[in-house]
């Protein structure tokens, strides 16, 4: 007896389902949810009319390789050492590793976590190519268009930046205000960001070392600048225009030679990192990186590529909420 082709149309669904499953389950699942799910495969099967079952069980067969090479490549894989947060927004969820390099930002955040302080909270500041921002508390309840940015804690941490600790795509480190109003470079306490940057070719990499080094030469005219703050007021109270030139233009040239003895030179690492992955190196040494996205890479993509305001916001909200994974 020939049965109509809706036999086969109901087994193969059935059974492409099962494998998809198998590929798509959770990586927590363990055997007995497979084996179930072989089970029901198996079954399908052995219900099949005669006519298709030496084709229903090739298909069976083929669920099961995919079910073995399934079990074979997606255990889940054991958690650098360090705490690890989620970070869940609506396009995908994040696991961050905190580096053990910078206990006070990876304690301050982990504090954060379990208090709730990031639930609802917004990835407020978005520039493709550059990074992502959140962690404004004024913008939980904030309106559409509006400003922000400035808001925080009532403290800052200290700065813990490391040499080793490198701007690299997917990296997490702390907003802060700037080195004229913050030399010490102290971070916010609850602000931000995930750096996205982009992939440098290897022949740009002696480019970006002599823009680094101006930008080295920036940084330090402005402490030097700190510095002679009082003279330069002075200077402007009393009119005095050539004096705060002259003194302006001397700590310029003080700044670049200081900068021209140590110029920068990317470490093998940094070229490793912004030649493959990317990042945001004139950033480097100047922000305090305190960990970096162990899984779901991509999200970051996904929200850098959202349309914008003229303050960098989203247009439509994305807020995130963040749990402790492993302490």
């Amino acid at each position: 007896m020939i049965f109509p082709p809706k036999s086969l149309k109901y087994f193969i669904p059935t059974c492409t389902q099962t494998a998809n499953s198998l590929k798509n389950q959770n990586l927590s699942n363990g055997f007995e949810e497979r084996q179930s799910m072989y089970y029901l495969c198996a079954k399908d099967a052995i219900l099949q009319p005669p006519a298709m079952k030496k084709l229903a069980l090739q298909i069976l067969l083929a669920v099961l390789i995919a079910g073995i090479t399934s079990c074979s490549f997606s255990q889940s894989k054991p958690l650098p050492d360090g705490p690890v947060v989620e970070i869940k927004t609506p396009y995908g969820n994040m696991k961050v590793l905190l580096y053990n390099q910078t206990p006070l930002h990876r304690d301050n955040f982990l504090k954060l976590a379990k208090e709730g302080v990031y639930d609802s909270l917004l990835f407020h500041r978005v520039i493709k190519g550059f990074m992502v921002q959140g962690g404004d508390p004024n913008s939980k309840r904030a309106v559409q268009g509006q400003m922000l940015g400035d808001g925080d804690l009532n403290y800052t941490v200290p700065a813990e930046i490391q040499p080793g600790l490198i701007h690299k795509k997917g990296v997490i480190a702390a907003a802060r205000n700037g080195d004229e109003e913050n030399p010490q470079r102290r971070s916010s306490a609850t602000q931000f960001y995930l750096a996205q940057g982009k992939v440098y070719p290897k022949e740009e990499i002696p480019g970006l070392e002599y823009n680094l080094t101006a930008r080295q030469a920036e940084g330090i005219f402005l402490r030097l600048k700190s510095e002679k703050i009082d003279t330069l007021m002075l200077f402007q109270m009393s009119h005095n225009k050539d004096g705060y030139d002259k003194l302006m233009d001397k700590l310029k040239k003080m700044a670049e030679k200081e900068a021209a003895k140590n110029p920068v030179k990317l470490t093998p690492q940094q070229v490793d990192a912004y030649t493959t992955v990317g990042g945001i190196p004139h950033l480097d040494g100047a922000y305090t990186v305190f960990g970096e996205v162990i899984e779901g890479l991509s999200v970051i993509d996904s929200i850098a590529a959202q349309p914008t305001d003229k303050y960098d916001r989203p247009l439509k909200n994305i807020r995130m909420r963040v749990s402790v994974v492993k302490e």
